[in-house]
């Protein structure tokens, strides 16, 4: 039985396409054009995935979602929007909302995203909100890779006041170190779970990341660019197909190269990921960040 879809988007060429798109993905669609419509349709049909846009007029998508939960707690939703704010970002986390798309998108993401929030189980993708304010968020996230996409969309809302460059800088850093705790840490186990912070002020970002797993020694990181002999800059790919592992190796180093600092704990199962934002360093030496 195909997945039923409710688009709540009062654009009427917008709704057309996405309805178009989908159903040619192969999905029943059922449009409401305002939210008090998309919320009759949700007392009328069994729905698998809503689709809202979050300004529309009299009750706009954050209100609909908030008011859909009471009786749809585990509805996946995924909010569109031209509105990136951190309010609403946040407002969209902490209503659990699985997918955050900001207009204009690219049809194929919609898609995408629509396909990745369909086949996960409910739990696999809600986030369990900690603190939910613009400045300081705190997650509990399921280790599961189809989580990573659709957590990195939400947290760019955060930070749409900055440069572009700063912007693609954190982010990259975010998920690869998002993508290390949960592949290395949680062992991709749904089961487990990591903690993500985000903390905000006019002079910082700070994330913080910690997996569930026994944490590592750099010495024993082979497979990672980090160890490369000198003059072997891909010596560590021969060694990652030795053991089985997918191509990759330089996300680590990458990512130091984004920030201003990556501090480990001692057990190397939590980092600190920190973006001076008046261009100012730390004295930090970052070789002694690997000890």
């Amino acid at each position: 039985m195909a997945k039923r879809v409710l688009i709540v988007e009062d654009d009427k060429d917008l709704h057309n396409l996405v309805n178009v798109v989908l159903t040619r993905e192969g999905y029943e669609v059922v449009d409401a054009f305002d939210a008090l419509e998309g919320l009759q349709k949700l007392s009328e049909l069994k729905i698998d995935l809503a689709l809202l846009d979050i300004m529309m007029p009299g009750m706009d998508g954050l209100q609909m979602l908030h008011r859909l939960r009471a009786d749809h707690p585990l509805l996946r939703v995924i909010m569109m929007t031209a509105m990136s704010t951190p309010e609403a970002a946040v407002s969209a986390l902490r209503e659990h909302a699985c997918d955050f798309l900001a207009k204009p998108f690219d049809i194929n993401n919609l898609v995408k995203a629509v396909r990745t929030a369909l086949e996960l189980a409910p739990q696999e993708i809600s986030v369990e909100v900690l603190s939910a304010r613009p400045e300081w968020i705190e997650l509990r996230v399921a280790c599961d890779q189809a989580a990573i996409e659709p957590l990195e969309r939400i947290m760019a809302q955060l930070k749409t006041d900055l440069p572009a460059t700063t912007r693609e800088q954190v982010t990259y850093a975010f998920r690869e170190m998002l993508r290390n705790a949960i592949e290395h840490g949680g062992k991709n186990d749904p089961s487990q779970t990591i903690e993500v912070g985000y903390l905000r002020t006019p002079r910082v970002i700070l994330y913080r990341i910690k997996d569930p797993g026994e944490g590592f020694k750099v010495e024993s990181l082979y497979h990672s660019a980090l160890l490369n002999p000198e003059g072997d800059p891909m010596h560590h790919e021969k060694v990652r197909e030795e053991m089985g592992l997918r191509p990759g190796g330089f996300g680590i180093l990458i990512a130091r190269d984004m920030v201003d600092e990556m501090i480990y704990n001692e057990r190397h199962n939590e980092v600190m990921l920190i973006k001076y934002l008046d261009g100012e360093k730390s004295p930090i030496d970052k070789m002694a960040q690997d000890q």
